[in-house]
């Protein structure tokens, strides 16, 4: 693990090891496996493309019969969100009396997961809720409950386990915070 990295014109340094990651992720699927272990075949929707390293640790440490689908929602430019958000890739199937679980790499001011839900809702599923990596109270500004939440952050921009500046970084297995 580098303790500072350089990505673009922006430096980096450690904030979270890969160790503490896979305890947060242990510990917000044992939530999970508790409450929905009687529900009937949970859907699990990832939010590409940030949460797929989430997606995948998260469901290997998921003990009842699920399914897995992506959809691919775009607010970010940079360091910062546009504010508005762009669909670009759908879910296609049937979630009429589903049981729903959205997973986030990242909640912040809470504009694309709540867009997501709405139109997540419009599908008439059982359920919803919401997992997150990492969740930003001091930035979030919406209502919808985030009801799993593995990890609490400041308003810090960060790279690594899935998240990206610019598309790099995505493939650290550790966190790291902007320095400059």
């Amino acid at each position: 693990m580098k303790e500072i990295i350089q990505l673009h014109d922006k430096k980096f340094r450690i904030m979270i090891p890969a160790e503490k990651i896979d305890e947060a992720v242990s510990a917000v699927a044992q939530r999970i496996n508790q409450d929905y272990a009687d529900k009937e075949t949970p859907l699990f929707v990832g939010v590409l493309n940030g949460s797929f390293m989430f997606m995948s640790d998260l469901i290997k440490k998921i003990e009842f019969n699920n399914e897995l689908s992506f959809v691919k929602l775009s607010s970010y430019e940079g360091t910062s969100s546009t504010g508005q958000v762009k669909s670009l890739i759908g879910l296609n199937n049937s979630i009429e009396g589903r049981h729903i679980i959205v997973v986030e790499d990242i909640v912040d001011t809470g504009e694309s997961i709540e867009h997501m839900v709405r139109d997540l809702e419009a599908r008439k599923p059982a359920s919803i809720d919401v997992c997150t990596l990492f969740f930003k109270p001091g930035s979030y500004r919406k209502q919808l409950p985030i009801r799993y939440r593995a990890m609490e952050i400041g308003n810090e921009f960060i790279v690594g386990y899935g998240l990206d500046y610019d598309q790099l970084g995505r493939s650290l297995k550790d966190i790291y915070v902007v320095t400059e």
